[in-house]
């Protein structure tokens, strides 16, 4: 008979009679055990996975074993926890199915009127609830829907009924802002909040340490942060005075498998007393990204074990979605949210005909050339790697995007790109430096006549732009007219302890306030398109030029569609597109992309990326622009 014994946190398997045979010892092989032949002793470091695997294996095998005392207490520790587990998660899944003790939900719903400031929608009362009902849960719903609502809710249940004291948010910076924010719509109380994230690492430290007095309530730190303060933040959650509810939100950043971000975040899981991840894109790329997810939530359940992703892994290479889907429902299921775009009752969105703008003189014969120079060198592309062409093409198109948009432009760097497109053209190269003195811009002048009529009405407007030329050359122009105008773009700094004035949060703050005066805010989708609200008191944005980024597109339009104001206000949407060019071309594939991706996003397990900071898209323009006529 061989006896399991759990000791230092290994699992030891004494075979001191060899009742082992070549086949029971493949198998102690194959899942990672080692042979100390002078002990006749198999060992590995404990996981639970393997330790239940073993007795079954043995079971089914008839292999006599016996437990020591230590291993004994452990498997009753390991039922105990999965009958929990078991019990929650059915219970979880008959509420998604409808079925639920009424008379609880009620008395949710009581404690939800009497004690939170914002009138809760339907969708967000029953997204509460589930979250309350498990106390780790996944909340995958749109963009929009207001996860960050259900999450301030379930804690101020739990904070009264004395379970948790604090909220630990890790998120991206941008998001530090609007959890502030929505604290206090959401429960009436501005929150004595701490920022874990910049500044010097040596006075971050003693923000980890203290006493109940002095403790905030809100915590916001960044997962570039995490990682490196990752022993600081294990030591603040196990102080005995802190019981946390542990928030990832975006957790899409942290969907590597074995990523040094995610490592962070999971080594901290088991400290906190509850936990909760929010994402609107829970499998950017595969079913496998939602694996980290589900290890965070239930770092010692572990829904979803090492057989079940090798067999929805199988499934992906072979493309049997239906399987991968069905083997995912079975697991996780029950234990994760969704809200669909089309649950939340929004009034639609008015998108507006392009408004056509013909270039100025310059404009025109700065961009011909450049089209015509790029055209004339892409027949030579078919001798070149595929590596070096994505790298050309991706130039290429960027700098025809920022004719289009403002050719002074033409005069920056860009990375990983020095072409010289323009290098005998001595005529264009002259109308670019000088561009500022002999014209401007057509965009600029129909931008000034749309913006003055919007203003006429007294509406507050975001005008959407990839270039921070373009952006200062906007801000420029109202300037001149008088017109109060602030800007966000990359360089704009995020509040993380070390900024205090001038802050995409307090922009943003200023810009949402009716009675600011501040009426017109310029932005770049990759620096404000994710995190940050702007629906309470603005309903239109125009687009100045598009990329061919869907991500950073679909991100920009929910910010002012999205619950709390949109389901009474339309949000009207207007671009400016110069005739003959490459403008109608972007306008055309992002519409196109948008249709198939608001399609998928509606499924219960969507694969779609909303990678803010994807590059391909510019070279796959330039290879169906300009390769495949050639």
């Amino acid at each position: 008979m061989v006896e399991i014994d759990i000791n230092e946190n290994k699992i030891l398997i004494k075979d001191a009679s060899e009742t082992l045979g070549p086949i029971e010892q493949s198998q102690m092989s194959f899942w990672g055990f080692q042979y100390i032949n002078s002990h006749k002793l198999y060992e590995r470091k404990l996981i639970e996975e393997v330790f239940l695997k073993i007795l079954r294996y043995f079971e089914n095998e008839e292999t006599p074993y016996g437990l020591s005392e230590t291993a004994k207490t452990y498997s009753q520790e390991v039922n105990l926890l999965k009958g929990r587990f078991d019990s929650l998660k059915n219970e979880a899944s008959q509420y998604k199915q409808g079925e639920y003790n009424v008379a609880l939900f009620e008395e949710f719903k009581e404690f939800v009127e009497a004690s939170i400031k914002r009138n809760l929608k339907i969708h967000q009362l029953k997204a509460a609830y589930h979250l309350y009902l498990l106390g780790n849960a996944a909340n995958f719903s749109v963009p929009g829907s207001g996860k960050t609502t259900v999450v301030l809710t379930v804690y101020e249940k739990l904070r009264l009924e004395g379970k948790v004291n604090t909220l630990f948010v890790v998120g991206p910076p941008s998001s530090f802002g609007p959890w502030r924010n929505e604290f206090f719509e959401t429960l009436g109380r501005k929150a004595k909040c701490t920022v874990l994230a910049g500044g010097v690492k040596k006075e971050r430290k003693k923000k980890y340490i203290n006493i109940p007095e002095t403790s905030s309530e809100l915590y916001l730190t960044s997962f570039h942060t995490s990682l490196y303060d990752k022993d600081d933040m294990t030591g603040f959650l196990k102080q005995k005075h802190i019981k946390a509810l542990f928030v990832v939100d975006e957790a899409h950043y942290i969907k590597q498998l074995n990523g040094s971000w995610a490592q962070a975040i999971l080594d901290q899981s088991s400290s906190a007393e509850f936990r909760c991840v929010l994402t609107g894109t829970p499998m950017p790329k595969s079913y496998s990204d939602i694996f980290n997810l589900f290890d965070f939530l239930w770092p010692k359940e572990r829904p979803i074990e090492a057989n079940d992703r090798t067999r929805i892994k199988i499934c992906e290479d072979n493309r049997d979605t239906e399987t991968a889907r069905s083997i995912l429902n079975n697991l996780i299921g029950p234990l994760f949210y969704r809200v669909r775009k089309s649950d939340l009752n929004l009034k639609p969105q008015n998108f507006f005909e392009p408004i056509l703008v013909k270039m100025q003189v310059h404009e025109r014969k700065i961009y011909d050339a450049i089209f015509n120079r790029i055209k004339n060198y892409a027949r030579e592309d078919y001798f070149k790697n595929v590596d070096f062409i994505n790298k050309l093409g991706r130039g290429r198109i960027i700098r025809l995007r920022q004719s289009i948009s403002y050719p002074k432009l033409l005069t920056s760097a860009i990375d990983d790109y020095d072409e010289k497109l323009l290098k005998d053209l001595t005529d264009i190269k002259y109308l670019i430096r000088n561009y500022d003195q002999l014209e401007t811009p057509g965009k600029i002048i129909e931008l000034v006549n749309l913006v003055k009529k919007l203003r006429k009405k007294k509406l507050k407007v975001v005008i959407w732009s990839n270039f921070i030329g373009s952006i200062n050359l906007i801000e420029s122009e109202f300037k001149k007219l008088g017109f109060p105008c602030k800007k966000i773009y990359g360089d704009t700094p995020v509040e993380d302890g070390t900024f205090k004035e001038g802050t995409r949060e307090k922009i943003r703050d200023e810009f949402v306030d009716p009675n600011s005066g501040l009426d017109i805010l310029i932005a770049n989708p990759a620096a404000c398109a994710e995190s940050i609200s702007l629906h309470k008191t603005c309903h239109n944005a125009i687009y100045y030029d598009l990329s061919y980024n869907c991500a950073q597109y679909l991100q920009s339009l929910d910010r002012i569609h999205r619950v709390g104001a949109s389901e009474f206000i339309e949000a009207n949407y207007y671009f400016l597109q110069y005739e003959d060019s490459i403008d109608s071309d972007i306008k055309s594939n992002i519409d196109i992309k948008t249709k198939k991706m608001l399609e998928i996003i509606e499924e219960d397990y969507p694969i779609y990326s909303l990678d803010m900071w994807e590059t391909g898209e510019d070279s796959e323009a330039y290879k169906r622009l300009f390769l495949q006529d050639n």
